[in-house]
């Protein structure tokens, strides 16, 4: 059974052209019935509101371009030569650390090499007193034993010398501390006369060129990205290109991680900073719009967007969208473009001249 329009719908359909056949169902209305139905309408992609795709992001510095210098042994800072903000060279001396127990290494290392040294000597005598019948085999097997664990237990002591990065064949002295990478020196971690034990920090060493951009966003949106795509920094020319997309979702803030490298203009960044970026060119046809703009219309989300306007008449025709993400009173769209215009006031009154002809 059919029902009767109501008395608004009537009105509105004796004044209002609907084309209910279009593939979009259009709307026209004449300039004194926008000014009495309270419509008004915003440029997609300009507005503060409207901008799309802008979401917080922190620099980092990639961790294959990160060293630490830490004290390999404990002792007392003796000699700092740089400080945070510093450009160092590989092999640059930063540090010189007082320490016993380098002095102990170094001792435990001449010491064992002696003894090495001592036995391979008596094993090669041995060898010779063998092969003349001198002595018993059984005494040549104990010189040759003695002689491999001393061997042994030598190279230990030098690996360790090594790893503490104290000089081998060298007694006393400070404990040379050197950069491993070209960078910049982003933190300090002790003072000058400070006891430290073994690994305590003392400095952190950074390359700055690549940097990361670490992006939170939601996860409706991530589905939609893919690598490659380009990465702006807001209020500026420095451009970066997406590198992951995290395939776990924050379960607090239903967000996921996105990375992306910056190298032109790296040098204007710093690690730690915030900055906005601007994910629109890289989204296609998504927009951020008024959350007033959209309703709902038989299981579709639409917008109504100006088709036409003119001195007499304008034209809006009703588009199905599909909602990207939604935050505060702004939504992210997919399906407009920057430039097209909408109706953002008096959307439902244009809902009920779209809905008023469908019940008839």
């Amino acid at each position: 059974m059919l029902r009767r329009p109501s008395i608004f719908a009537a009105f509105l359909l004796s004044t209002v052209t609907l084309s209910v056949f279009a593939a979009d169902p259009a709307i026209s209305l004449q300039a004194s019935q926008l000014k009495s139905l309270g419509i008004e309408t915003m440029l997609v992609g300009e507005s503060a509101t409207a901008r799309a795709g802008n979401y917080p992001a922190q620099i980092r510095v990639p961790n294959e371009q990160m060293r630490v210098l830490a004290a390999p042994v404990g002792g007392m800072v003796e000699m700092l030569a740089v400080a945070p903000g510093s450009t160092v060279k590989r092999g640059q001396v930063l540090a010189h650390l007082a320490s016993p127990q380098a002095l102990e290494l170094q001792r435990d290392a001449l010491q064992s090499s002696s003894q090495s040294a001592l036995l391979q000597q008596n094993l090669k005598r041995d060898e010779q007193l063998f092969a003349e019948g001198l002595i018993a085999e059984s005494r040549l097997q104990a010189t040759r034993s003695a002689a491999q664990q001393a061997s042994a237990q030598a190279g230990e002591r030098q690996q360790g010398l090594a790893l503490a990065g104290v000089q081998p064949g060298k007694l006393g002295g400070p404990l040379v501390l050197t950069a491993a990478i070209d960078g910049v020196v982003l933190e300090q971690g002790v003072q000058l006369g400070q006891r430290v034990e073994a690994a305590t920090l003392i400095y952190r060493i950074a390359k700055l060129a690549p940097l990361w951009l670490e992006i939170q966003v939601p996860v409706e949106l991530a589905a939609s990205l893919r690598e490659g795509m380009p990465v702006k920094i807001a209020n500026s020319e420095v451009i970066g290109k997406l590198i992951a997309i995290g395939g776990a979702v924050d379960a607090a803030s239903q967000t996921v991680l996105l990375r992306a490298v910056v190298s032109a203009g790296a040098e204007k960044l710093r690690p730690g900073q915030v900055v906005e970026v601007e994910l629109a060119s890289s989204t296609g046809n998504m927009q951020r719009l008024p959350a007033a703009a959209l309703v709902r219309n038989q299981g579709s989300t639409i917008a109504f967007v100006q088709s036409a306007s003119n001195d007499k008449e304008t034209t809006f025709i009703a588009r199905p969208l599909r909602v990207v993400s939604q935050g505060g009173d702004g939504v992210v769209v997919d399906g407009l473009k920057a430039g097209e215009r909408v109706a953002v006031k008096g959307v439902s009154s244009l809902k009920a001249m779209l809905t008023g002809v469908g019940k008839e």
